[in-house]
């Protein structure tokens, strides 16, 4: 990150909470609705250009799900948590 501009906030796609109900749960539920999140935020940066993807996890169990899927919690934040776009693209390539 240390070749970004030095003005403002990077551009980035906020992820909205992501929910499964209970009887779904361990299913597979979550990881197709984050994968297509993530689908979907990659297209959505080829035209605005969003240099990661940010979920602000609910809970511990909601952080431990997407650091499963490589995101990286901010230090003073823990749960919220970010995927570089780059990052997201291999998943897809």
């Amino acid at each position: 990150m240390k070749r970004l501009p030095r003005y403002g906030q990077p551009p980035v796609t906020l992820l909205g909470r992501l929910a499964v109900d209970r009887s779904a749960g361990g299913q597979g539920v979550g990881e197709f609705l984050l994968a297509d999140a993530l689908r979907r935020s990659l297209e959505g940066a080829q035209q605005i250009a969003a240099m990661a993807v940010i979920v602000e996890a609910k809970d511990e169990q909601a952080e431990s799900f997407y650091r499963h899927f490589d995101f990286v919690p901010f230090q003073q934040t823990p749960l919220r948590l970010f995927l570089l776009m780059t990052q997201v693209a291999r998943l897809f390539a």
